[in-house]
């Protein structure tokens, strides 16, 4: 889920490859998603709303003071950054797509090239994203955009075609059910997606001509299983796709597109594998793949369809490869590795030649696209010390050129804080990977609090990406910010992922409290003023945190956190229930059912003496309402102090950003008067 507080999303192509897990933002807290699930729950307790002019009309809160006037101000240069992100390139050759914000959400914008001015094309009021429809229209007028949107956070996309020179736009969808943009022949004449249109809970394969009227026709029907499209042959006739069980196992396959028959594709060890992105080779004959088969990283391969072997082609690199992009003519290979969370580019000519890196800073680089005339990569850039932009890479030199200048809302970007990578040792010896942003004052005779940010998933990791807020509370509040990437986090090998699974659950805030005994070894460093946040499952692991820790953490800010996985694996979006009870366990099994009864943070609330910050969305499908409300009031019936932030109108986070804004406002207050 996302890399600001702007809502995020995945952005479908010709090449579009799907990645067997999500990539939570953790730096920015807010995850952007959400199903509308959770309004046959009790209405949250509400006070009379204060006197606030900053509070948005769809929150509500409970406990939560006016914000001091001073609190905004200065908040208010860091809520103003703006982060761009590249979504696809124009098939004309005229410039590229980005998203970025100038209103209240999001939008799609056309940049003509480097530098130029950003033409907004969609003026919705929530989130739009998508990419250009490739193929035979070369003229710029008859470039049209397959549009995703969905409605107040609730996760039911719509997808559109949208001809801006036209002035034209027509729903593809049903305008109710759940549907996911995910691959798009390369002629633009055919799209796949994923809806639930059929039951409201499988997400089938469809294939669409988006430029017809016909009615979408089923490809692949599923019952209680995940497929997803990743790629098109190059003739068009098939379609590449992976049935996903888990983090730890998925089932690539080719269906053929006129008759429906799917054909498995060989596996390349005896045990179940992980496979991430994947990608037919240029003339079609094999399949470039990410999987951990036999190994403890997701290193690429080239799988030859017609003898089934598999070719290793990164093995020596002890890295997981991240993202896979395919040029149709020359066949050349571009595909970047995770390593310890940044990025690394590299370039696989013809897609078997002796491959190149590419330079690249400190960052992580998404939404890779070689462009229409094959000399350059699209990609988008997030650095911990810079907002994401839109930038290109002339690959014949390895030359990096910026398209989209986002604002910093007036602030030096010289003044930014980049992190340094640490470990420490947890309860078992194991080395536990951190990001630590650190004051610049910070010393022995200056020790300073310390925010400890950790991140969703639990199947994510968090990444050198910039977020506002840890600036902001790292240069104004002189809070150190860390983030750890505790056992579970994806991107150190299968056998890490799988540490925390299940029963197993509670060991990784048992890394929680080793960092807390890290921070006490640390000269500049307070461990008596420590705050935890998280969202999604951070938000499970920040209230774990607490009742496991309350005498030596003052503050958790909990947004859109799971508290009892019972209740939350109940009422989760059914798309989704079969899912989570692979990584959480079953809780329909009794003995799982007792260990979640013994472990969630609900049943264990009498043990929190801390000080609590709940955020939450009230259309949340993946972590329904219910579970703020629960813990909220389980805790402020204790007698501790609760704030309450609820917004109407999001979801899964914050998308809207005048509810990001308040809501980052309450916790920089919340911190604030907690670390003093």
């Amino acid at each position: 889920m996302a890399t600001s507080i702007f809502q995020s999303s995945t952005r479908p192509r010709a090449h579009s490859h799907f990645v067997c897990r999500t990539l939570f933002a953790a730096a920015a807290c807010w995850l952007a998603a959400g199903l509308a699930g959770s309004r046959e729950t009790a209405g949250a307790e509400a006070a009379p709303p204060a006197d606030d002019p900053h509070k948005p009309a769809a929150i509500e809160t409970r406990d939560v003071p006016p914000l001091p006037a001073d609190l905004f101000a200065k908040l208010a240069q860091y809520q103003n950054i703006r982060s761009a992100a590249f979504r696809s390139w124009a098939p004309s050759g005229d410039g590229m797509l980005v998203t970025t914000r100038f209103g209240n959400a999001a939008q799609l914008h056309r940049v003509h090239r480097p530098e130029g001015r950003r033409e907004q094309l969609t003026f919705f009021d929530e989130p739009a994203t998508g990419t250009f429809l490739p193929g035979a229209a070369r003229e710029a007028v008859d470039e049209a955009i397959l549009l995703s949107m969905d409605t107040g956070g609730n996760e039911n996309s719509q997808l559109y075609l949208l001809e801006p020179r036209r002035y034209r736009t027509a729903r593809l969808t049903d305008g109710k059910s759940r549907n996911s943009l995910q691959a798009m022949r390369r002629d633009g004449s055919l799209v796949a997606f994923a809806s639930n249109q059929r039951n409201g809970r499988d997400m089938d394969l469809y294939v669409a001509n988006p430029r017809s009227t016909d009615a979408p026709r089923l490809l692949l029907q599923v019952d209680r299983q995940t497929w997803n499209a990743a790629d098109w042959s190059a003739d068009g006739k098939k379609l590449l796709v992976v049935r996903y069980v888990s983090i730890n196992e998925s089932y690539p396959a080719i269906v053929d597109v006129e008759s429906g028959k799917r054909e498995d594709l060989p596996q390349a060890g005896a045990a179940p594998a992980a496979f991430g992105p994947l990608a037919f080779s240029a003339e079609g004959k094999a399949v470039f793949a990410a999987t951990d088969a036999d190994s403890e990283f997701r290193r690429l391969a080239r799988l030859d369809l017609a003898t089934g072997a598999y070719h290793w082609l990164t093995g020596d690199i002890p890295w997981d490869i991240a993202n896979i992009d395919v040029e149709p003519s020359s066949g050349d290979v571009a595909f970047t590795v995770n390593e310890d969370g940044a990025s690394k580019l590299y370039l696989l000519p013809g897609g078997t030649g002796t491959r190149r890196e590419l330079p690249l800073p400190l960052g992580v680089v998404t939404d890779l696209e070689f462009s229409p005339d094959a000399k350059h990569l699209g990609l988008t850039l997030a650095r911990p010390e810079a907002p994401a932009d839109a930038y290109s890479m002339e690959l014949s030199t390895g030359a990096l050129t910026r398209w989209t200048f986002s604002e910093t809302g007036g602030l030096d970007p010289a003044g930014f804080v980049r992190p340094e990578r640490v470990q420490f040792n947890s309860f078992d010896g194991r080395a536990i990977p951190a990001y630590y942003y650190r004051p610049a004052f910070a010393a022995k005779d200056k020790k300073v609090p310390v925010l400890i940010n950790i991140h969703g998933g639990p199947e994510s990791q968090y990444q050198p990406i910039f977020s506002a807020a840890s600036q902001f509370y790292v240069k104004e509040l002189g809070i150190a910010v860390i983030h750890p990437n505790v056992r579970g986090s994806a991107g150190y090998g299968k056998t890490y992922l799988k540490l925390d699974n299940a029963e197993r659950r509670e060991d990784s805030v048992k890394d929680i409290g080793a960092l807390l005994d890290w921070i006490a070894t640390r000269e500049e460093l307070d461990a008596s003023r420590v705050a935890v946040t998280g969202g999604s499952y951070g938000g499970y692991m920040v209230l774990a945190s607490l009742t496991h820790y309350p005498d030596r953490i003052r503050a958790g800010v909990d947004i859109v956190g799971i508290a009892n996985f019972q209740t939350f694996l109940e009422r989760t979006a059914s798309y989704r229930a079969d899912l989570r009870r692979a990584e959480y366990g079953n809780e329909q099994d009794p003995a799982m059912r007792a260990v979640f009864e013994r472990i969630s943070p609900l049943n264990n609330a009498d043990r929190i003496r801390s000080a609590l910050l709940v955020i939450h969305g009230k259309n949340d499908p993946r972590v329904p309402f219910f579970e703020a409300e629960q813990i909220a009031a389980k805790v402020r019936g204790n007698g501790r102090t609760v704030w309450t932030v609820f917004a109407a109108n999001e979801g899964h986070g914050m998308a809207k950003k005048d509810n990001a804004d308040y809501a980052r406002a309450v916790e920089a207050l919340f911190l604030r008067e907690s670390l003093r």
